[in-house]
């Protein structure tokens, strides 16, 4: 674990900025979980006898980048749980498509069926068929030759919520053939990125907002410094 990739850490959190192919938490695969490797990160940075404590708030999908927030003691645990449950953690994601949306800013929602064989998730629009209600706010950010980076702030936190909805507008994000993208990325990964988290600080009651660099690769790269160079305007 490199010090580039902690964005924020204090007595109670570690905020990390998670690679496309991590897994968050251990599962069928057998492979190392980025919650081992932060645990292992504090156990050696601390010099700490016996187990480490790291508790997971929130995952990513693997081919996912960007932040994971970890407590580092139950009572930030306990506390995150409740700002996810009273919805008061903020997550913004930037989400590259190859299809322009019809307009420039809205909302997106849908009842969302989870299908556990497949893992993935199947749009319910009218909710007949008991899907979960799932809703999300959208804004085109920038746009190159081929793709279109949204904003997208989710306003529910449901099953493949974001590639799921996307894609039933016929904008799936760019590597993923789960969804309907017509080719994969060379790492497998998709171009989806947790860019930003705002919440209260669980325990020194503060704001607490951070944000996350997308993957060093040329069309992250080229939307990242798009972005800046407006910025400047």
């Amino acid at each position: 674990m490199t010090g580039s990739r902690i964005l924020f850490e204090d007595n109670h959190l570690i905020v990390i900025n998670k690679l496309p192919g991590e897994i968050v938490q251990g599962d069928k695969t057998g492979d190392v979980p980025l919650s081992e490797t932060v645990k292992k990160y504090l156990k050696e940075k601390y010099n700490k006898p016996g187990n480490v404590f790291t508790g997971v708030v929130h995952r990513l999908d693997r081919p996912v980048s960007g932040i994971v927030v970890f407590a580092k003691t139950g009572k930030a645990l306990a506390r995150m749980n409740e700002l996810f449950q009273k919805k008061e953690f903020e997550k913004i994601y930037w989400a590259v498509t190859g299809v322009k949306p019809q307009q420039e800013e809205g909302t997106l929602e849908g009842y969302l069926q989870k299908n556990e064989a497949k893992n993935k998730s199947y749009v319910d629009k009218d909710g007949s068929k008991g899907g979960k209600h799932s809703i999300l706010h959208y804004k085109l950010l920038c746009v190159s030759d081929n793709y279109f980076l949204l904003e997208i702030n989710p306003v529910t936190g449901r099953h493949h919520q974001i590639r799921a909805l996307l894609a039933s507008q016929g904008m799936p994000i760019k590597g993923d053939l789960k969804y309907g993208f017509n080719r994969s990325n060379k790492d497998g990964s998709i171009h989806l990125h947790a860019r930003e988290v705002r919440f209260i600080h669980p325990v020194k009651n503060e704001p607490v907002q951070i944000t996350c660099p997308p993957p060093d690769e040329p069309l992250w790269n080229y939307f990242a410094g798009q972005l800046k160079d407006e910025r400047k305007v």
